[in-house]
């Protein structure tokens, strides 16, 4: 957690002697954050719910013009720039792959440089310009390969660079707004203060509702859209939604609780200071017992309001990095070796879902083309479900679950297993992968499936 400055403390107090409501240091946010501009705030005028509201409101019209890209972009290559299967599916997965590679070095910005407020400012700004060109690209003639008798030729290379130029700026854009704004949000509620402790888990269940609605709006209504009216038209609603959601995030500012930027402290470089601490150490011998390692006094964590985090057995080479005794640099603390332990489960997690997670890839780019082949009337209606909407079903599978999940198996597994989240996180990412190799499957089947029918035809 963030240490209160002296300054800031005597800045308190100047305001209890000067207010005439004689607020308390009880009276503001117990875990450091501050306004916009650094000062403490009022717990009972800032944050919780009258922020956070703000938040997930945009995430909504964010996942909405992000999913109403991605879930028909490969059908846009394929019909519009005449890009073949191959081409147009691995340039989707080269963009998807950017969108969600560039949230660490966004990440990085705000931790060591800017904040999460200012990092996703600007990246929201370009998040918009890549919207905004990405609708040009899709509604002007001039943008999109010439047509004579229905006979379409190829796009210039002019028109590629132009629409890939826009794709890759939202890419550039989401890497600052994806990994700063749940994170901010989460800054609104207090750890200090129990009711808000609450409030900031049903937070995250709202954030995700939110974020499922607006990819669900998008996978129906938006991409409908543009298969039956027009691209422009499909693509300049989220933007507009985007920009409109922007504007009320804006209003809320004076609302919000910042973290103060602690320079010299991004988890990238706690991470380089414990592998090269260890690293110098290596020849040195472990003690026997963990009270050995060097560790500040509970008073120093008790003072500033840091969090202490016990010694585990696991990762034993990390822990040289505290050594205190032979050691040619100053010892870190167990409490900054057990942070970079935790980091480094969290990519061994990270590594064994790599796989499961390419899975993800095939949604939106060969399920979508496969839909192109079937039969998308629903009973003998007029009415066709268009190809890309096909991912609705995934959409609505966990707006549907998620519910059911916290109502009633959260509940039910707690009774037997006495863990307060009825099953552990290793449990339930271990079914999950379960249930993905169940569903590879069953999509391998319906894919030889589909073939063998092409073949008859």
């Amino acid at each position: 957690m963030f240490k209160h400055s002296n300054s800031k403390v005597l800045d308190r107090l100047i305001l209890t002697s000067c207010s005439p409501l004689m607020e308390t240091r009880e009276d503001y946010t117990q875990d450091g954050t501050v306004d916009l501009h650094g000062r403490p705030v009022l717990a009972s005028k800032t944050g919780k719910w009258k922020a956070a509201a703000l938040l997930v409101g945009y995430e909504a019209f964010e996942r909405m013009a992000f999913y109403g890209i991605a879930s028909n972009l490969v059908v846009y290559l394929t019909s519009e720039l005449r890009e073949g299967t191959v081409s147009s599916v691995t340039n989707v997965n080269n963009w998807s792959g950017a969108v969600w590679m560039t949230p660490i070095i966004g990440a990085y910005i705000a931790d060591a440089y800017l904040g999460r407020f200012w990092t996703f400012t600007i990246a929201s700004a370009i998040y918009v310009v890549g919207m905004s060109l990405l609708t040009m690209a899709v509604s002007l003639k001039s943008m999109k390969p010439t047509c004579t008798d229905s006979v379409c030729g190829k796009a210039t290379p002019f028109q590629i660079a132009f629409f890939y130029a826009a794709l890759y700026t939202i890419a550039v854009g989401a890497g600052g707004t994806k990994p700063n704004i749940s994170t901010f949000g989460a800054d609104q509620f207090d750890e200090y203060n129990p009711q808000e402790k609450k409030l900031k888990a049903s937070f995250f269940n709202w954030w995700m509702f939110s974020a499922y609605f607006g990819s669900l709006f998008a996978n129906s209504g938006l991409i409908y859209i543009q298969d039956n009216l027009s691209w422009g038209l499909g693509y300049g609603i989220p933007t507009v939604g985007l920009v409109v959601s922007l504007i009320f995030f804006y209003i809320g500012s004076p609302i919000y609780r910042h973290r103060p930027l602690l320079k010299g402290s991004s988890p990238a470089r706690q991470v380089v200071e414990v592998v090269t601490s260890s690293m110098a150490n290596w020849k040195l011998k472990l003690p026997s017992q963990p009270s050995h390692l060097h560790e500040l006094p509970p008073e120093y964590y008790i003072n500033t309001g840091k969090q202490r985090i016990h010694h585990t057995p696991v990762f034993r080479f990390l822990d040289k990095a505290a050594i205190k005794e032979g050691s040619s640099r100053p010892p870190l603390t167990i409490t900054q070796v057990e942070k970079i332990k935790l980091f480094c489960a969290m990519f061994v997690i990270w590594l064994v879902l790599l796989v499961p997670g390419a899975f993800w890839a095939e949604v939106s780019t060969i399920f979508v083309k496969q839909g192109t082949t079937l039969n998308g009337h629903i009973g003998g209606s007029t009415f066709k479900v268009p190809p890309a909407s096909l991912s609705a079903f995934y959409t609505l599978t966990m707006i549907l679950g998620v519910p059911l999940y916290d109502r009633y198996f959260v509940p039910l597994m707690h009774l037997r297993t006495s863990n307060s989240r009825g099953i552990t996180l290793l449990q339930r990412l271990g079914i999950g992968c379960a249930i993905q190799i169940v569903a590879i499957a069953a999509a391998y089947v319906v894919e030889l499936c589909r073939m063998h029918i092409i073949k008859l035809e």
